[in-house]
């Protein structure tokens, strides 16, 4: 059904942790994929078994400049999306989110092509409500070491709902809670990615704060499969739709667990809180649940077991 529908697929980001995976499934749904990434925390090592495949190409463009390619849809994941790496070049972050959409938005426009834009749950900032539904307006602090991408991504669906109302694009929006799973980086400075790799090295957990600040994690295929039933969804459903595990976990839990499967001797030792470090993040999924069927099916026990397995062989090569 999707190959008849969009036979002809771009992914911006698609050299990345989520997007190298949605380019798998997008060929294995019989759809010609185009991965457009310029390598700034994607890696050719997620991908490299895709190139030679009929169905695939790779183009190394950065989408802060314009792109002329012919598309029937665009899934724009195109964005650095930990701190440690968005944090890095904070200019170039947002204008990533701002540039990037503008671009993107133009392509769409100019090809006829639906386009679907990969926003974030740090659009909340540190919640005030709890869990967050998608009509909670965020308390975000504009000035502040993580606004470059919060402000950013907020931005950007600012455009994609001008575009749509100004013009007609084609759109949907979808706001991305924690993911993880394999392809993600050993030192992307996420939290899974770095409990993991502590663990599997024997180096102490490091944790901020006391631990007790939570977050919700959901295994990568899940949100692929929330994304593309998203761009699959009836057009007068634009989103934003909140995909993400409604089920909460402590940091100091997750720590545990995974030096569990593991069967690692490292030890917890606690940090301060970063500066705008949200306390609380927990999706609201009823409009996912309700309009696209959709809910995560991936437990987070399961899918940190297949992690470690993808870190332990990453790291012994």
């Amino acid at each position: 059904m999707l190959s008849k529908t969009y036979p002809r697929i771009c992914v911006t980001g698609g050299a990345g942790f989520i997007g190298s995976h949605l380019c798998r499934r997008l060929i294995a749904e019989g759809v010609e994929v185009l991965c457009v990434d310029n390598y700034y925390t994607g890696a050719r090592s997620n991908i490299v078994d895709l190139i030679g495949n009929p169905l695939f190409e790779v183009l190394r463009h950065d989408i802060t400049m314009p792109l002329f390619i012919e598309t029937d849809a665009i899934f724009n994941l195109a964005c650095p999306a930990s701190p440690i790496h968005y944090q890095y070049d904070p200019v170039q972050t947002t204008r990533v989110s701002v540039d990037g959409s503008i671009n993107v938005l133009g392509l769409a426009r100019r090809t006829g092509a639906r386009v679907l834009q990969a926003s974030t749950s740090e659009v909340y900032g540190d919640p005030a409500v709890h869990p967050q539904p998608e009509t909670y307006l965020g308390n975000v602090n504009p000035i502040g070491i993580r606004a470059c991408y919060d402000e950013g991504k907020r931005c950007a669906e600012t455009l994609f709902f001008d575009y749509h109302r100004q013009y007609g694009t084609s759109i949907k929006v979808a706001r991305i809670f924690n993911t993880f799973g394999p392809h993600m980086q050993p030192n992307d400075g996420r939290v899974v990615s770095n409990f993991i790799v502590q663990a599997l090295r024997g180096e102490p957990i490091t944790l901020h704060g006391d631990g007790s600040q939570t977050r919700s994690f959901a295994y990568v295929d899940d949100i692929v499969d929330g994304l593309i039933r998203l761009m699959l969804s009836d057009e007068g459903f634009t989103g934003p739709v909140n995909l993400g595990n409604p089920t909460e976990i402590s940091m100091r839990i997750l720590a545990e667990t995974i030096v569990d499967i593991v069967g690692s001797s490292s030890e917890l030792v606690f940090r301060p809180l970063p500066q705008d470090d949200p306390r609380r993040r927990c999706p609201d999924i009823a409009l996912a649940e309700q309009a696209l069927q959709w809910k995560p099916t991936v437990t987070v026990r399961d899918g940190l077991e297949r992690t470690v397995a993808y870190f332990s062989k990453t790291l012994a090569a």
